[in-house]
């Protein structure tokens, strides 16, 4: 279709049209054929707002000024954006008319709108997940350009868990969905949405591919039962199936859906949206390398995070829970040396930093400190083994802060066991007594400070008793510390929670998980090791 041109038209107050200069689109805008109304030639999604605008000029006596999509002569599903200039003048007759012109504006439109769009999606960081991103987009694309999007996450083949469905990979659920006003819910979608031959050509051949339906509705081939139900109830007219591409390969798969009778996309809203969604490769590739790196943190960290040794007369039990956020994960530990029969050495630490660095450095510390507990045997002091892993660590240029404790553990002759600790700027242990409200351990001044603070310090053992059916727990700093609260109001809390689990009897895996704060409040990662003095133990000679 070439250019538009101007067009000068007359409209008296009967509806009839007169084209006074120009022709081409107007003359099918104004001049219906079977007595249909001349707004049935506007784009369904602008003919709301149109009228409105149109009413409220007549009833004001001032100009139209709009931008509204006009149906081609001979194309019934293409429409080009018009730009349309109406004022009301009076007639000889002494009634009113308007007079007005008609003008194309499909490419300043576009360049518009394009701009608009791009604006948005260059605000769109690297998320700690993809669904970030995918938001952004979906609201970017719903309702200006599409009625729904769902966007998919393409697997490869070798990506553990995935399994070809009908020749195409494996998609995860869609992360996040867009919805106009109106429109029933979706379903659950699962990953056979819009699986088929014209996906796996999309994800081959990166370009967008266009799905048109029948006026009679969505076909079902390709589509789960689910879906086809949902393009049905929402009057579906069509599909397009972009795929995002990121070095090279195609990361994700929109769908894009035109409903309620809209007709479908065209080469140039094709070209559009392919646009946009592939202005989040930046994004996306930023918020992959994240992905990358944590996920290598935190194998390199759990490869460390060895079951506890099983010790007659205890119960041990640990867990780890990496950080929701990409950005915090890497630098905690737990850890549990069996020294002999009746000796146990423990430890939870953290690392100053995050990461693949702090996972490292992790790595580094806690064979160190495992190494030196074992080489002091069940005798020895954790003062003089946290000082001992200080000079080494800052021998050896280590990390620039890490706070851990230390404890030695030994079986009592007539029961139970003494533990000896030390602590190196890290929380305070939760003993947690079979019959008394928990209590912290604390000396009787501040923590001795961290590792690699300082040279020279005389570091300070504590002493507590274990009996039969006590609990004591080591965590890290993710379990009691947030942004903008009190350590020792979440040090508190954690206490009183405590003692409101004891007393529903849970086992000790279960207690320590039930220790976690809830999901929208774990900022860091968190490790808990614990162990419970069993009445059932051997005792010593």
């Amino acid at each position: 279709m070439g250019a538009v041109p101007q067009s000068v038209w007359a409209m008296s107050s009967d509806g009839s049209v007169t084209l006074l200069v120009g022709g081409g689109i107007t003359e099918k805008l104004w001049h219906p054929d079977g007595g249909t109304s001349w707004m049935d030639a506007v784009h369904p999604k602008d003919r709301g707002w149109f009228r409105r605008a149109w009413r409220r000029a007549t009833r004001e006596r001032s100009t139209l000024d709009a931008v509204v999509r006009v149906r081609l002569d001979g194309a019934p599903g293409r429409f080009r954006h018009i730009k349309i200039i109406a004022a009301p003048v009076p007639d000889g007759n002494g009634g009113e008319e308007w007079v007005g012109t008609a003008a194309d504006a499909e490419d300043h439109w576009r360049t518009r709108m394009r701009e608009k769009l791009l604006a948005r999606m260059a605000a769109v960081p690297a998320a700690r997940d993809l669904s970030e991103a995918f938001l952004t987009t979906a609201a970017a694309v719903v309702p200006e350009l599409a009625d729904a999007v769902a966007i998919f996450r393409v697997r490869d083949d070798v990506e553990a868990g995935a399994r070809p469905v009908g020749g195409v990979p494996a998609t995860a659920s869609p992360e996040r969905v867009g919805l106009a006003p109106g429109l029933p819910p979706l379903p659950p979608l699962e990953g056979d949405f819009l699986l088929g031959p014209v996906a796996r050509q999309a994800i081959d051949s990166q370009e967008p591919q266009l799905l048109v339906f029948p006026p009679e509705g969505a076909p079902t081939d390709g589509i789960s039962a689910a879906s086809a139900r949902w393009l049905r109830q929402a009057r579906a007219t069509g599909v397009a199936l972009l795929p995002v591409v990121v070095d090279g390969r195609t990361v994700a798969l929109a769908a894009i859906a035109t409903c309620r009778g809209n007709p479908p996309p065209d080469e140039a809203d094709l070209s559009l949206l392919r646009d946009l969604f592939q202005q989040m490769s930046g994004p996306l590739r930023r918020t992959m390398e994240l992905q990358s790196i944590r996920g290598t943190a935190l194998a390199l960290q759990q490869s460390f995070l060895a079951a506890p040794p099983s010790v007659d007369g205890l119960t041990v039990s640990a867990l780890y829970h990496p950080a929701d956020s990409a950005a915090e994960v890497g630098g905690d530990w737990y850890d549990a040396v069996r020294l002999s029969a009746d000796a146990l050495a423990l430890s939870i630490g953290d690392i100053a930093g995050h990461d693949l660095d702090a996972a490292t450095a992790m790595g580094r510390v806690n064979s160190l400190l495992r190494g030196l507990a074992y080489d002091s045997g069940p005798a020895a002091s954790p003062a003089v083994t946290l000082s001992r892993l200080d000079r080494i660590v800052q021998a050896l240029d280590g990390p620039s802060m890490v706070t851990v404790v230390h404890a030695v553990l030994r079986r009592l002759t007539g029961g139970g066991w003494h533990i000896s600790l030390s602590n190196a700027g890290h929380p305070p242990p939760l003993l947690i007594p079979r019959d008394a409200p928990s209590r912290y351990v604390y000396g009787r001044t501040a923590p001795d400070p961290p590792l690699c603070v300082t040279d020279g310090f005389t570091r300070t053992n504590l002493h507590a008793a274990l009996r039969e059916g006590d609990t004591l727990v080591l965590y890290t700093d993710g379990l009691v510390e947030t942004p903008d609260t009190d350590i020792e109001d979440n040090l508190r809390r954690l206490r009183e929670r405590t003692d409101a689990l004891v007393g529903r009897g849970l086992a000790l895996p279960s207690l320590i998980r039930a220790l976690l704060p809830s999901v929208q409040h774990r900022r860091d990662d968190i490790a808990v090791i614990a162990l419970q003095a069993r009445p059932d133990g051997r005792r010593s000679p």
